[in-house]
Formats: C-alpha cells, sequence, structure tokens
C-alpha cells in the first residue's frame, strides 16, 4: 500500500511537471506572437492612429521619453521570454523519457520539403514559417508603400518616401530576428525547439534580407539627392533626427562584411570571411546613432542578448584550460582530450569553440563534441580532422617533437542536453561521409552507455552507421567511436545491435594505407597548474544564474535610463532653445547598457569561478583518478610520454568496401518495417540525397531528422 501511494504521489509530481513546461511553452507562444502581432500592425494607420497615441500618452514620460513606448512594446516581451526560457530549462528534468514516435499526420511536417536551392535542406514545418516571415515582410512593404504614396507632396521626396517607408522598416524587422539565432547560450531556442547549431542558416537569410533592403534603403536616398541636387545631403550629420553620414558609414561596413558572407567566399577564404565578419560590431554601431536610441529599442532586445552572451563568452575564453592527451591517428586526424568538471552536463552533438592562441589571436573555430557525460564524467573531447590552414598549423604544433603544452581557450560546450528525440525510434541509421562521423560518436558511445546499463525505454533496439571514407587511413576514425579511457575497457559490444557498413571511395586495397606500422598514437601532455577543467560558464545552475543576470541588468538600465531622461536630458529640453543630441544620448545609453551587461555578468561569472577554484585545485592533484590520465602524467613534472598503442582496429567488426559508394536509396529502403530514425552528417550532396530518399513516401517509416553540422 505504501509502495502504490508513492508511485501515485510519483505520478502526480510528473503531471504536474508536465503541465508546468507545457503553460510555460504556451506562454512563450502568445508573447512571441503578440510580439509579432505589433510588427504587423506597426505600419497600418491604425496603430499609427489609435494605438500608439494611447500607447505613449501611457509610457511617454520624463523617465523614458517617446523610447518608452518601444521598450515596452518591442524590448520588454522578449527580455520576458528570455527569462522565461531560463526557469523553463533550470527546472526541466533532463533525464525525461523520450516521447514516443509520432505516427500522425503530425510527423509530415517533420520531412524535408526541399532538399535543393539556396534555402538546403528545410522540412515542412520550416518552408511554412519562412512563408509566412515572407508574407509578413510584403504585407509591411505593401502598407508602408501605400502609406507614403498618400503623404506625397506635390510630386517631391517620392524617392525618399519610398525607400525610406518601405525597404527602410521592413528592412528593420528582419533586423530584429537577426541576432537570435547566433546568440549560442541563450534559453530563447532550445525554450522553441532549436538548438545554435541548426538555427545558423536562419542567421544565414535573415542577414542576406536584411542587407538587400538596407542597400535599396541607402541607394534609394542617394539617387534621390543626386536627381534633385542634394548631395551636400550624403554628409549632413544634424544633431536631432536622423544623421545622414551615420547610416553611409554603417552601410558601407555593411556591404563588405556582406560581399564575403557568400558561400564561395565563405568556403575557399574563411580567413577572410572570419575577420571581415567582426564588422558588425561597427555596422551596429552607426545603425544605432543614424536610427537613434528610441527607434534602436525596436530591434534592442536581439542585440541585447547577443551582447550578455558575447560578453559570458569573452569571459570564459579568458581561461586557458587543461589540455591532457591528443590522440593522433594515421590519417592526421587529432582527437583533444582537456580535463572535465564533472558536474558539467551537456547534450550529444554538442558542439564547442576553440582558440590556440600560438595558430591565432583572433580565429575561433567550432567542433562537434565527441565525448560523452556519462560514460567520460572527467573527460571533454574533440576531434579535429585536417583541412584548412587553421587545422594544417594545429597538426604540424600537435607532432612537434619539443612540445610538453599547448595553450587553448574553448567556448562553450552548445547544446541542449534534451537534444535526444532521435533516440525514440525503433531503429536508428546514420549516415556520415568523411569527417561527418564526429558528430556520431557521441550518440554510439551514449547508446553503448545505455545497453551496458541495460536502459530499455528510449533506446533503439538496432543502430546501423553508413559511413564513407576517401583512403584505408580514414578507417581508423572508426577506433574513435570508443574513448580513450578505463571506460573502453569496461564496454561490451555484444549488447549493442550495432551493424557498421564502411565504404573506402578511393582505395581498392585494403593494405593502401599501411595501417599496422603506423597505428594509433597518444600524446600525453604536462598542463599548467593554472589551466583549468572545462566547465560550464556560469556554473552548474547556468540558466538560473543566466535568467538573474538578464533581469537585474535589465532593470538596472531601466534605472539608469530614467534617471538620465529626468535629471539631465530632460531639464536641457525644456530649459534651453535647443535640444540635447540624438548622437550623445544614443551614446550614453550604449554605455549604460554596457556597464549594466558588464557589471552584473562578471559579478556572476566571478562568484561561480570562485566556488569551482577548490574542485579545479582536487581535480589536477588528482589526475591519477581522472580517465585521461597516463602514467606517465599522473605528476606534471614527469616526462613527455607518447604512446603508441597496438593497432587493435575497432572497424574490424565493420563490414568494408573498397572502391565503391554506398547506394543509399537501396540500403534505407530495404530496411525493416519499423520505424527509423535517419540521421545524416557530410557532403551536401549526400544530405541532399538522404533527404530526397525520406520525403519520396517509398518508405513512410524512414524519419529524416534534421540535424545541421554546417557552419
Amino acid at each position: 500500500a505504501d509502495e502504490r501511494r508513492r508511485r501515485r504521489r510519483q505520478e502526480y509530481r510528473e503531471r504536474g511537471k508536465m503541465v508546468a513546461f507545457t503553460a510555460i511553452k504556451l506562454l512563450a507562444w502568445l508573447v512571441l506572437a503578440g510580439w509579432v502581432l505589433m510588427w504587423a500592425m506597426r505600419p497600418t494607420y491604425t496603430y499609427k492612429k489609435v494605438w500608439q497615441p494611447k500607447l505613449q500618452s501611457e509610457t511617454n514620460s520624463t523617465y523614458f521619453g517617446p523610447q518608452g513606448t518601444n521598450i515596452l512594446i518591442y524590448t520588454f516581451p522578449i527580455v520576458f521570454i528570455s527569462v522565461l526560457g531560463c526557469v523553463y530549462l533550470h527546472f526541466k528534468d533532463k533525464r525525461a523519457t523520450q516521447s514516443s514516435v509520432d505516427k500522425s499526420g503530425l510527423a509530415f511536417w517533420r520531412r524535408p520539403a526541399l532538399w535543393k536551392g539556396p534555402l538546403g535542406i528545410v522540412s515542412w514545418t520550416q518552408l511554412c514559417f519562412f512563408l509566412m516571415f515572407v508574407a509578413l515582410l510584403v504585407w509591411s512593404f505593401a502598407v508602408y508603400l501605400k502609406i507614403n504614396f498618400t503623404e506625397i507632396d506635390n510630386g517631391t521626396s517620392m524617392y525618399a518616401n519610398m525607400s525610406r517607408g518601405t525597404s527602410g522598416y521592413v528592412g528593420a524587422f528582419c533586423c530584429a530576428f537577426l541576432f537570435f539565432p547566433v546568440t549560442r547560450g541563450s534559453s530563447v531556442l532550445p525554450l522553441f525547439g532549436l538548438s545554435p547549431e541548426a538555427s545558423i542558416k536562419y542567421h544565414v537569410w535573415l542577414g542576406h534580407i536584411t542587407l538587400l533592403l538596407f542597400a535599396l534603403h541607402s541607394f534609394g536616398f542617394v539617387i534621390y539627392w543626386a536627381i534633385t541636387d542634394q548631395a551636400w545631403q550624403l554628409l549632413k550629420w544634424q544633431k536631432v533626427y536622423v544623421p545622414n553620414l551615420a547610416g553611409e558609414i554603417s552601410m558601407v561596413f555593411g556591404l563588405i562584411l556582406w560581399a564575403t558572407t557568400f558561400r564561395p567566399v565563405r568556403r575557399n577564404k574563411f580567413e577572410l570571411f572570419f575577420y571581415t565578419h567582426q564588422l558588425y560590431a561597427l555596422f551596429m554601431f552607426f545603425f544605432l546613432l543614424h536610427v537613434g536610441i528610441s527607434y534602436f529599442c525596436i530591434i534592442l532586445s536581439g542585440v541585447y542578448l547577443f551582447m550578455l552572451d558575447r560578453y559570458l563568452r569573452f569571459l570564459q575564453s579568458q581561461s586557458k584550460v587543461r589540455l591532457v592527451s591528443a590522440r593522433h591517428l594515421p590519417n592526421e586526424t587529432v582527437e583533444l582530450n582537456f580535463s572535465k568538471n564533472p558536474r558539467l552536463n551537456y547534450g550529444m552533438m554538442s558542439s564547442a569553440f576553440i582558440k590556440v592562441p600560438s595558430i591565432s589571436k583572433l580565429q575561433w573555430h567550432p567542433f562537434t563534441v565527441t565525448s560523452n557525460n556519462n560514460m567520460e564524467p572527467d573527460t571533454f573531447s574533440v576531434v579535429v580532422v585536417k583541412q584548412g590552414t587553421w587545422t594544417q598549423k594545429l597538426s604540424q604544433t600537435l607532432s612537434s617533437p619539443s612540445l610538453e603544452r599547448l595553450e587553448v581557450a574553448l567556448e562553450g560546450p552548445y547544446g541542449h542536453i534534451s537534444c535526444t528525440d532521435f533516440l525514440r525510434y525503433e531503429s536508428l541509421v546514420m549516415v556520415s561521409g568523411g569527417s561527418g562521423i564526429t558528430p556520431f560518436i557521441s550518440i554510439i558511445r551514449e547508446l553503448l552507455f545505455r545497453s551496458a546499463m541495460k536502459e530499455g525505454p528510449g533506446t533503439p533496439t538496432s543502430v546501423r552507421l553508413i559511413c564513407a571514407f576517401k583512403t584505408t587511413a580514414d578507417l581508423t576514425m572508426l577506433d574513435l567511436l570508443l574513448p580513450l579511457s578505463s571506460a573502453r575497457n569496461e564496454v561490451d559490444l555484444s549488447r549493442l545491435n550495432l551493424i557498421i557498413e564502411a565504404f573506402v571511395t578511393r582505395d581498392t586495397d585494403p593494405n593502401a594505407g599501411n595501417l599496422k606500422k603506423s597505428g594509433i598514437q597518444t600524446l600525453w601532455l604536462k598542463p599548467l597548474p593554472t589551466d583549468v577543467p572545462v566547465t560550464a560558464v556560469l556554473g552548474e545552475n547556468s540558466w538560473l544564474c543566466l535568467g538573474a543576470i538578464i533581469s537585474a541588468s535589465f532593470v538596472s538600465f531601466l534605472l539608469l535610463l530614467g534617471i538620465l531622461n529626468r535629471y539631465y536630458i530632460y531639464p536641457i529640453d525644456k530649459n534651453t532653445d535647443e535640444y540635447y543630441s540624438d548622437t550623445a544620448k544614443a551614446v550614453l545609453q550604449l554605455l549604460f547598457i554596457c556597464v549594466c551587461i558588464a557589471g552584473f555578468a562578471s559579478v556572476a561569472f566571478y562568484w561561480v569561478r570562485r566556488g569551482l577554484t577548490t574542485a579545479a585545485k582536487r581535480v589536477q592533484i588528482t589526475d591519477l583518478a581522472t580517465t585521461t590520465s597516463s602514467p606517465a602524467s599522473w605528476f606534471y613534472g614527469a616526462d613527455r610520454e607518447l604512446e603508441s598503442h597496438p593497432h587493435q582496429a575497432f572497424f574490424q567488426a565493420a563490414k568494408v568496401q573498397y572502391g565503391a559508394r554506398p547506394e543509399l536509396k537501396k540500403m534505407l529502403l530495404e530496411l525493416d518495417d519499423v520505424e527509423t530514425g535517419v540521421l545524416v552528417s557530410g557532403p551536401s550532396g549526400m544530405r541532399r540525397e538522404v533527404a530526397k530518399i525520406c520525403s519520396s513516401g517509398l518508405a513512410q517509416n524512414l524519419h529524416f531528422e534534421s540535424v545541421s553540422f554546417t557552419w
């Protein structure tokens, strides 16, 4: 009887949690819908003649001025959603049972609708939201155009009104969404079921649309001034209202940034793309000076959250992480193994950004995390494949005979811990090409752990890995499926129904790679006592701490803004003949934003780090007990060790075909008639092919999981 009552109470608690989580997400969606509705109503006469005057009468005080309305309508809702998301993610049960496979009509909306073209692979849900977003832009453009035509006086300022009222305002609407996808530590994205790596394409779409509209806006004014002999307007920087020169400077930075974002430049000249992309700060700064702080508040929410995230990343990157070992593969691939705080939890297919100052003091490169929380509680690993200039320099550095320590800075990891929906399928198929296998390493390690723990619910009964490599030497990447730790010896592969089918496309001879002579080598390094384990930027309760920082900093900004307006700017505007400079006002308020963000974020960061210092020292002293320790590296004064392990190829259990490519259509359509999740990572052609097969309707049991690893 007591056991039944206990189970009943537990069931009620679980139901209560589900109701609370559903209510939070529903509230977030309602607030977001209301926010978008206000954007849709902004160009209409109803908003301008009815809503706006009424709102301004309530919010246009001597404390906040005209920008009070924009803060209430456009800034506060997103800040509220962000804080709501922090609470949701903090209290959400991380070990919740995976939901069952959706066999209703809703499963159709997750299938790929497009797999070719500039948009990439897009599901029906994404396509519908994209079309609705475009429809909203067209609606806003048409309404602004109609209003501006009615406001033209005697045929003058036609071009100016059209360019200002249409492309300029609609571009600002796109800019309001622009920074959400690249706010890596945001609570907004996971609240709506998104992850940073999967949202990059939204940033790309929004960036192109925003800069196109802003370019039309700028060139419209230039053409109008040229026609009407007002070229002097180009250099005008008035004290009040819109300084034209600031907008032109902003547009110049925007065009330079935009020109290097197209795929050919981004792929072939990554460093050029990376360095020019940092011009976004100047682009946004002069945009602020151009439009003024009052108008800028309509896009402030995204910029505010991005600035906070960027500052926290800066604080995290100041510490040098403890690189313990590097595992070299014959194909010049390297697995970097870092010491990790055991309390750091991250999900499968998470990502981290790494900077090596000895190679470049500015460049950050993203890598998929291959280690697993459960199997390797003290280890954090990423795999670096030798491809570009930066990775070549890293490989050369790690091959140096005199190397004893490598200074590395790390940001992350990023990725929501509950991003495991694909585990709900009865069968799981992973298709990879080349280095695309790296995201699946953490998945297979998690499945090996679950099979060892005999966890039935939420675990596929069969797993199939289809991987294609160029050379025989690349096959050694399959050895990375097992960790470099004591857990490697505890893994029972027979418990997991894992089938590996590997294809070598260029080599036809199994001995072409000469693997037995080269083998896998592990380099053990000697970190400094000041190097720290990888840990969450705000500690164990990161989400709750982030919500507190957002709330406190935003409220502090409002207080400083009210004091500035009421006791400094308002007396000047009231008692003198001249108004206070809009440029000075914008710079002062930007300074307030920076001070509030830096102040509260720094206090929280160093408060958390102070508590982790003792734990970090314990990890340093007791590295003997960690999973990355080597007998020669228990003490940092020991000699440098380079171990060469016997070649116990994990791929010996795999079916390898040489000189052939996988016939994906045949292999996927021949699967048993069970609900199968299909994940793909690799070249764009392979991803498109798998998406096309899963959306063809020839096999209703195939469920394509849209996971993006392209940055």
